[in-house]
């Protein structure tokens, strides 16, 4: 009876959603401090996968271990990213955003550093699984960083959010090209884990998403991190009664509002949620009806991208390279002096610039699903003239030209993939969507490597470009377009 009075007295307020409050208040100093942390994990993240490119060859001279061995180093991170990046979805969905970041900091940075003492080879492949398990999760600080940022412009400060990659990839290059000559692979190894531990130090100040705590009838707690962020952007939240979600302009769903009223203090009922957060529960959300063609499209978008992604990074290497003759991929590059690989490395690196550039001013003008189409699509007439052999600087020129727009596709995808899931598995479903992703990442220089080294260039091009074509489809049959709509 107190429940329904509650109600009905509640029909003549006004209600407000965590988007709501989020657009009222806009964006300001407390989300650049949310972005400042989540950014430093996505640094690291960066820094962790281009380490791979230096500490191979130093660990195979020192150890005397075979080729194989050594692109073992590799395969075993990517190996354990496809197995963090669903345990870090579920982590977050389950009991928070900042327990799931939590996950990737610990385990990425004391096992990253952990793996600079590395004895032998066989711990050392051990513990850079385990950091590759921890590196999976990192998808968790963009989708916290994510649910703090209003409609409106959301798109342009999650592409902004992934420059930190790039950067990442350019400090990484940088401090391997001043540490390994000097101290070796073991202090390139060390200092990489550092943003981890900073991570760590400030994790205590760090806030709860609002959209997760409000997803789990935890209105009072969500309301106090809104009043907090209000504060700090000198704003002041809309009058009203903070609800999950409206059903449409004209009121709201009474049935939501009840449960998110008298469930805040209830234990019980959040051990209820918990349970419905499971990663069975939320993988059944994600394949459901209103969600399949969403979901399955996805898991082809993560694939195609990464696949294209390591491919053009592979082709960046060997077809740039005016001295090519059907060697090996990867021979060029070893051959090479240090400098010059330290220099290719940041080179191809600020190439991801002008596609992250042109993503932020696009995406919120144009769309998700059209500004993705499009980059795909100038990835694909960028990668096909090179089916045939061309001089070193067009080569190069096409494969930058590549690279930027791969890169800005890659950033809208990751604005997108958390805009079309609900709250409660958004993690899971970016996880899951991850995991499928890596796959791509794996089989991309398996075919390069067979046929490049083979003098087949003309067939490696045209799987390339296959794959992008599929992937513009893809992106073209999205069911949704989310530009500028309040996520649920």
């Amino acid at each position: 009876m107190a429940g329904d009075e509650a109600v009905a007295g509640g029909a003549e307020c006004c209600y407000y959603t965590t988007d709501d409050a989020l657009s009222h208040v806009g964006f300001g100093r407390f989300q650049a401090l949310v972005l400042a942390y989540a950014g430093v994990g996505w640094t690291a993240e960066a820094m962790e996968i281009m380490l791979l490119s230096f500490v191979g060859p130093s660990v195979k001279d020192e150890w005397g271990i075979s080729a194989q061995q050594e692109g073992l180093i590799t395969s075993v991170v990517f190996a354990g990213m496809i197995i963090g990046a669903c345990l870090g979805g579920v982590i977050s969905d389950s009991y928070g955003r900042r327990a799931g970041f939590l996950f990737t900091a610990v385990v990425t940075g004391i096992f990253g550093f952990l793996s600079a003492l590395s004895p032998n080879y066989i711990c050392l492949l051990t513990l850079r699984f385990v950091v590759g398990m921890g590196l999976g999760a990192g998808h968790v600080l963009g989708t916290w960083f994510f649910e703090f940022v209003p409609a409106a412009k959301r798109g342009t400060w999650v592409v902004v959010f992934h420059c930190t990659w790039t950067f990442g990839t350019i400090f990484q290059a940088l401090i391997a090209w001043a540490i390994m000559p000097v101290l070796g692979w073991r202090w390139l190894i060390a200092l990489s884990s550092s943003p981890c531990f900073v991570l760590l130090i400030f994790y205590g100040v760090t806030p709860e998403s609002p959209r997760y705590l409000c997803s789990r009838g935890r209105t009072a707690d969500a309301k106090l991190i809104l009043e907090r962020i209000a504060r700090v952007n000198n704003m002041s939240l809309p009058s009203g009664i903070l609800i999950q979600q409206k059903v449409s302009d004209n009121g709201v769903d009474v049935e939501t509002i009840l449960p998110l009223i008298t469930s805040q203090d209830s234990d019980a009922t959040d051990m209820s949620i918990s349970t419905k957060s499971s990663f069975t529960n939320a993988f059944r959300t994600l394949v459901s009806r209103s969600l399949i063609r969403s979901t399955l499209l996805l898991w082809f978008v993560y694939f195609a991208f990464s696949f294209a992604y390591s491919g053009i990074v592979l082709l960046t290497s060997e077809l740039s390279n005016g001295e090519r003759r059907c060697a090996p991929v990867g021979m060029p590059l070893r051959q090479q002096n240090d400098v010059r690989l330290y220099r290719d490395v940041l080179v191809t690196s600020i190439a991801e610039f002008p596609g992250l550039i042109l993503a932020a001013l696009l995406v919120d003008r144009f769309g998700r699903k059209l500004s993705m189409e499009g980059f795909i699509l100038l990835c694909f007439a960028f990668i096909a003239p090179l089916a045939v052999p061309l001089g070193e600087g067009l080569a190069t020129t096409l494969l930058f030209s590549a690279r930027a727009c791969i890169m800005g596709s890659y950033a809208v995808l990751y604005i997108y993939g958390p805009e079309i899931y609900p709250t409660s598995c958004r993690n899971t479903g970016v996880g899951v969507a991850t995991s499928v992703g890596r796959i791509g990442g794996m089989v991309a220089p398996l075919i390069a490597v067979g046929l490049l080294e083979n003098c087949h260039q003309k067939e490696a091009v045209f799987i390339f470009d296959v794959v992008l074509f599929l992937a513009a489809v893809a992106c073209a049959l999205f069911p949704l377009e989310t530009k500028g709509c309040q996520i649920q």
